[in-house]
């Protein structure tokens, strides 16, 4: 049992994450900006703690007097490398007022290893991030360098879970018998994983601050956008026929984060399946729950 901090635990990841290092029997305290933030982390039976992910200052001088460190959180926002910048700052120097080497678990990303196309990527592979996401291999870098944390950098897979996640649009579309939209091309690959296989990786990295590095989290290497929209779809039965954007329309009214689903990739989770003994519980899509409800 370890007395872990967690920053964003109410969100779509660190939901099932907090969930799971409470189940394990983890004294889990997180990072908390509103009241209804609070009231969530304190029902899922973990202690909330008042910060702003923007301040990190004061938390960071908390996060760091525990065993580990788990950071889901982002702003999403025009600021989200600035704010990212000063979290990792501010635990470097708090870390420098503590006498043990706490457990760092920090997030990336699949799309910072860009379009890998017919080449499965695993730990090796360069990164090619998109310049929305290029702060978070500077600073997973800069954790990295450090003897203060004991670090594990974790690049999910496209996540989806029983409220949709990365297929919530399909889903919406699909429930409501219009057509599903698909970024870029209906060919394109996206490696995949369940939430909830996602939080027991995490869990379980938190227990082994042995392992240090970058660690794919990957269940399915590469599945084609089409088959999933073809998949939900049909549970729905809608007949629409998908709807390709293309992605300089996106760019132009998302930003250029929305190259990310547009990117073919496959990417190898070999690494963390060698080295912990780890299965998905859900290793194909289509067995999932979540178009049950």
């Amino acid at each position: 049992m370890a007395n872990v901090f967690a920053t964003g635990a109410t969100g779509s990841i660190g939901t099932a994450v907090l969930r799971a290092l409470v189940a394990r029997g983890h004294n889990v305290t997180a990072l908390t900006r509103s009241q209804s933030a609070r009231q969530k982390v304190a029902s899922a039976g973990a202690c909330p703690y008042a910060g702003d992910l923007r301040a990190p200052d004061d938390w960071a001088r908390k996060a760091v007097t525990h065993d580990a460190i788990v950071h889901l959180a982002s702003t999403l926002d025009d600021d989200m490398a600035d704010a990212d910048d000063r979290t990792v700052a501010a635990l470097l120097d708090a870390a420098k007022r503590v006498t043990h080497r706490p457990r760092l678990i920090y997030t990336g990303g699949c799309w910072l290893y860009g379009a890998t196309g017919e080449i499965v990527a695993d730990e090796e592979h360069p990164f090619d991030p998109l310049p929305a996401f290029a702060w978070m291999t500077r600073n997973a870098k800069r954790l990295l360098a450090t003897a203060a944390f004991a670090t594990a950098v974790i690049h999910p897979a496209i996540v989806y879970h029983e409220a949709g996640g990365a297929f919530d649009s399909f889903i919406r579309a699909a429930r409501q018998k219009q057509a599903i939209e698909i970024w870029g091309h209906g060919d394109t690959r996206w490696p995949l994983i369940h939430r909830r296989d996602l939080a027991d990786i995490y869990c379980t990295m938190v227990q082994r601050p042995d392992l240090i590095g970058h660690f794919n989290a990957v269940a399915e290497e590469g599945v084609r956008v089409r088959l999933i929209a073809d998949h939900i779809a049909e549970h729905f039965r809608t007949s629409k026929p998908h709807r390709i954007l293309a992605s300089d329309a996106l760019i132009a009214k998302h930003g250029d984060w929305a190259l990310g689903p547009t990117l073919d990739q496959q990417m190898s989770g070999d690494k963390l399946r060698r080295l912990l003994g780890w299965t998905p519980a859900i290793p194909d899509f289509r067995k999932a729950d979540l178009l049950s409800n």
